[in-house]
């Protein structure tokens, strides 16, 4: 069996998806690429069941919020084989009020508090979790704290007010 690399990653990724994903880069080795919702499941069984990728080790989900964008949220996933030692990072680009992604738990256990997380601190829903609540914060909260929807600091905060640094 040829070593698993990046090069080897996207050969096997161009024969299967052919003009379905993207790549973003390779930062520090770490081979990114993009793929739509639509197809986000059938990827992820592929990374994982193929026989040369075996990405059967999922990390993490998380999500990213970019609301000056189109799809302002960003569902992230990191998968790992552990053999080859070599990572790869699924990025999902979604949109709306409540966004919506196939969940992942089917495929993996792990992904279950993941989901929830990522649920919990951005709002994306994941069609299918068996259990998607709140994992941290409070039932009670209506927001979701890790959007970009409120400014970092209080404007009427007095502690950071200049004149009581002698500024």
């Amino acid at each position: 069996m040829d070593k698993l690399d990046n090069k080897l990653v996207l050969s096997e990724l161009e024969n299967r998806f052919r003009g379905s994903f993207v790549v973003l880069g390779e930062p520090h080795g770490l081979l990114t690429v993009s793929v739509e919702e639509d197809i986000i499941t059938d990827f992820l069984v592929f990374v994982k069941d193929h026989p040369k990728l075996r990405f059967n080790y999922l990390t993490d989900i998380t999500a990213v919020h970019y609301p000056t964008e189109e799809k302002d949220f960003c569902v992230v996933y990191h998968v790992h084989n552990m053999l080859h030692n070599v990572r790869l990072r699924i990025k999902v680009f979604i949109a709306g009020p409540m966004p919506t992604i196939p969940s992942a738990t089917s495929l993996w256990n792990g992904a279950n508090w993941m989901e929830r997380e990522t649920y919990d601190f951005f709002g994306i829903v994941f069609e299918g979790h068996p259990d998607l609540r709140r994992i941290l914060n409070m039932d009670e909260l209506d927001v979701f704290p890790m959007r970009k929807e409120y400014p970092l600091e209080d404007p009427n905060r007095v502690d950071k007010k200049d004149f009581y640094f002698g500024r």
